[in-house]
């Protein structure tokens, strides 16, 4: 059975969903305000691995993601700009759909927008300030966190130990220094929406509460995100959505940890946050994914060149068994029984997985996998096509479908089949020329395509090539 680690209740359950085969989860997803960084990615990443192997575990998944499209920063990257807060959020909420599909992210279910649900959110301020959880003062309405008997239980944090001005907003108004703000009355010159308390927007935490408990009910199944986001994101988040609605809020909670780059914790100050836009311009995608997954998710994982090119070559074993595989099919081998035992690959990926969801040692099942099929086609005995089909099917299982890293269906342009067809055409002249025994033109072919920075290689099945770049 699956088991999670429960940021909750501080151990590892057994996952029963509330309305089994159906799982509902929520991932925290990006502020548009600029595009997102590679410490974001590695959370984007992570979720989608949990919903690619429910899926895969035979769940019927609906995963939102939000975007907050409106907030402090973006409305101070308008000013900025010179521009509409509307205009910076389409610009970045593009921008992060762009860059999820490079990363092979599966696209949500939902994207729920801040600005799209006012309605819900003023109804569950409304709820809170009806049930005693919340103030209005002059246009701005406090969520009274000391009114909340259980806050503090996600992030084990006691509020007589919290100090106001760490992560909390230090104002005057406040009934208590830790109350934090449900609705921000306007200022001159920022966007706004009519409310009961008048002319203003909502904070940030009551988006995710509203949107949330709209799309997925008022208890869900997991809820993920960032470890930064446990406080006091996540913690508020419990206290708005259960303090409206009585109602336990997310079961699982699951959180990933920080990303740190050569060793040092990634902020402005030192210069090291790095967006992975332009990080894709320097490793593909697949590396980055395969990078993430080679560490437990809830661990702490550090960024350097070193490890993106120990894991782009770790990656090429994965597409050199995928493509040697794909090439012996095209060739049509004999058909007949085989002994290769997949199903204990298969056996050990599960275990691997349902172990919360422990894609280390899942990686490692696949690297064991590669080189017994290796072997056994070194060997050369039985190599029928149930063999090769075999391989191939668990290779876009679980590679593919789970970890995401062979994406063969690439995100590509228009040209790539193009490409493609001149590549192979280059190939099927080289064994044309060796069996007319031109070697020198044979040879011309694959230095000229190594320039290219193609690299052909010959099996016993026949030629295939890899891309070095």
């Amino acid at each position: 059975m699956l088991k999670i680690y429960n940021t909750l209740t501080r151990k590892k359950e057994d996952f029963i969903p509330l309305n089994p085969p159906a799982v509902t989860i929520y991932s925290c997803g990006p502020t548009v305000y600029d595009y997102f960084h590679i410490g974001n990615a590695r959370s984007f990443v992570m979720s989608d691995i949990v919903r690619r192997y429910l899926i895969y575990s035979g769940y019927k998944v609906k995963f939102a993601m939000n975007l907050t499209d409106i907030d402090d920063k973006i409305i101070n990257k308008a000013n900025a700009m010179g521009i509409d807060s509307k205009e910076v959020a389409k610009k970045f909420s593009d921008a992060f759909f762009e860059d999820i599909d490079k990363l092979g992210l599966l696209r949500a279910d939902i994207n729920p927008r801040a600005t799209e649900h006012i309605p819900e959110i003023i109804a569950m301020i409304e709820a809170l300030i009806k049930n005693g959880k919340a103030y209005e003062v002059n246009g701005d309405v406090f969520y009274e966190i000391r009114k909340f008997d259980g806050y503090g239980k996600l992030s084990g944090k006691n509020i007589d130990n919290l100090e106001s001005g760490s992560r909390v907003e230090v104002n005057e108004i406040k009934r208590d220094p830790l109350d934090f703000a449900l609705w921000k009355s306007a200022k001159p010159g920022e966007p706004f929406w009519e409310s009961p308390w008048g002319k203003g927007r909502p904070g940030w935490h009551i988006e995710c509460s509203a949107m949330s408990c709209k799309h997925l009910g008022d208890t869900f199944d997991i809820h993920c995100g960032g470890s930064d986001l446990i406080f006091p994101h996540h913690e508020n988040e419990i206290a708005q959505s259960e303090g409206a609605t009585g109602k336990p809020f997310a079961k699982i909670w699951m959180h990933f940890g920080f990303l740190n780059i050569d060793n040092e914790k990634m902020s402005k100050s030192l210069g090291n946050v790095f967006n992975l836009r332009d990080m894709v311009k320097k490793y593909k995608p697949e590396t980055l994914r395969f990078f993430y997954e080679q560490t437990h998710y809830a661990s702490s994982l550090n960024f350097t060149a070193e490890a993106l090119e120990s894991a782009d070559r770790g990656l090429e074993k994965v597409n050199n068994l995928f493509d040697t595989v794909k090439s012996a099919l095209a060739g049509k081998p004999d058909s007949g029984a085989h002994s290769f035992d997949f199903e204990k690959s298969y056996i050990a990926f599960k275990e691997a997985m349902d172990d919360d969801f422990n894609s280390p040692k899942a990686i490692a099942v696949v690297f064991d996998f590669i080189k017994e099929v290796n072997t056994y086609i070194a060997n050369g005995d039985n190599l029928t096509r149930e063999f090769y089909e075999g391989a191939l099917e668990f290779l876009k299982k679980t590679a593919d479908g789970v970890l995401g890293i062979l994406r063969t269906e690439k995100v590509e342009n228009s040209d790539s089949g193009l490409e493609e067809e001149l590549i192979q055409l280059l190939l099927k002249l080289r064994v044309d020329a060796k069996l007319e025994k031109n070697y020198a033109l044979s040879d011309k072919i694959r230095n000229e395509l190594l320039t290219l920075g193609i690299t052909i290689q010959d099996t016993k099945e026949g030629s295939t090539y890899k891309k070095n770049r």
